[in-house]
């Protein structure tokens, strides 16, 4: 598939002074527009402060009356909110701006980052998928973001439980951005807020929101087209049939990226959506190989890169950097657990198991659950009928 970018008019010049800076945040904030009337304000009047002194006329001429345009106050408070925070403004047509998010008629007119911006000038691929997603699931995106990291490439997603997480995490050394609805300083879900403040300090957060707002539900599609317009391809590890991840795939495919899908069993509902996009048009995925043969490069390039290390995935960490309380770091005598916990625990394996068997050490390690804490829960819910055991030590979900 060729790598298309849609024409976008930009910038005669980029915003250089503080005024123009004020000027442009003015625009984007004003009522009623978004990033596609932005830019075509800018083409049309050549400068954010002209089309602010036209906006009142046009919404007058739309039947919208009392118009009034985004206050300088409100811009200047935003860079103030951003600096406190340590946060950088990008703005659509500064050097630094990624140039293919840049060519997109939607590209945002200003980015907030948190971390390394040099990510911004690496290729990108992203890995996007379920939240609930599987044990296989999770093992095949902590190995894309392995070795394509490995190879070079900067591993982009939004920072959502599952899939996402585990694509940051196995990036982290090698290059992580994420793309945040909402503000760059708040982070959604809360239970990745240690993992967001890790890739602050060795990747890069952007979002293209003002600081402080909170998450809203038009903000995730917002930052799904980010994800898409960022990429040179696009991975769909698990994908349900009616999900965020689908919604980012048709978009990549829009924008002319390469869309990639990992295919997953036809019982499991997480392998629908790949299922759909690789029967319609996306390239079967699996592994980082076929991506490299997508964007026409070697698959020796992965054979040449040095190879990150891998270690043992760690118990998932708390908002407050303890450990889950399920894990059981070696030498430790497994702890009793409460009934709270148990269901919880019951949850953690569910969500890991699907139609395709899953030897019970590797469950074992996907959760860092000692044999004596694990076991007993299993024949609990093998009892109840929620988990099949299958020969050779294997288990699969009824």
């Amino acid at each position: 598939m060729a790598d298309g970018q849609l024409s976008n008019p930009t910038h005669p010049t980029p915003p250089r002074t503080e005024e123009e800076r004020l000027d442009v945040l003015r625009l984007i904030r004003s009522r009623r527009v978004g990033a596609v009337t932005f830019h075509r304000l800018i083409a049309e009047h050549g400068s954010a402060r002209a089309a602010l002194a036209e906006l009142p006329l046009i919404a007058r001429s739309a039947g919208v009356g009392d118009y009034e345009s985004c206050p300088e106050g409100v811009a200047r408070a935003e860079l103030a909110a951003g600096r406190r925070i340590g946060a950088t403004p990008l703005f659509h047509g500064d050097p630094g701006y990624p140039d293919r998010l840049g060519a997109t008629e939607d590209a945002p007119p200003v980015l907030w980052l948190q971390g390394d911006a040099r990510l911004l000038m690496q290729p990108m691929v992203a890995i996007i998928g379920a939240r609930n997603a599987s044990s296989l699931g999770v093992r095949m995106a902590r190995r894309l973001a392995r070795d394509l990291g490995a190879a070079g490439f900067c591993v982009v997603s939004g920072l959502a439980r599952g899939i996402d997480a585990e694509a940051h995490q196995a990036a982290l050394e090698t290059g992580t951005v994420a793309v945040q609805a909402g503000g760059v300083d708040v982070i959604y879900p809360q239970e990745n807020a240690v993992l967001a403040a890790d890739i602050a300090r060795q990747g890069l957060r952007i979002s293209e929101h003002m600081p402080g707002m909170q998450p809203q539900t038009r903000h995730f599609p917002q930052r799904n087209r980010i994800v898409a317009g960022l990429s040179r391809a696009v991975l769909v590890v698990e994908a349900a049939a009616r999900s965020g991840s689908l919604i980012t795939a048709r978009m990549a495919l829009d924008l002319g990226r390469e869309v990639l899908a990992v295919p997953g069993h036809p019982f499991d509902a997480r392998s629908t959506g790949c299922n759909h996009l690789i029967r319609d048009s996306a390239t079967l995925l699996r592994d980082a190989g076929d991506v490299l043969e997508a964007l026409g490069l070697e698959r020796d390039t992965l054979a040449q890169a040095p190879q990150p290390p891998d270690p043992a995935r760690p118990a998932v960490r708390a908002v407050s950097g303890r450990a889950s309380p399920h894990a059981m770091p070696p030498g430790n005598p497994p702890r009793n657990t409460v009934p709270g916990d148990t269901v919880r625990l019951h949850g953690m394996i569910l969500d890991r198991l699907g139609p395709s068997p899953l030897a019970e050490d590797q469950l074992m390690r996907d959760l860092s659950l000692s044999s004596a804490a694990l076991v007993p829960e299993l024949l609990t819910l093998e009892l109840e009928g929620r988990i099949l055991r299958q020969p050779g030590g294997l288990l699969s979900r009824r």
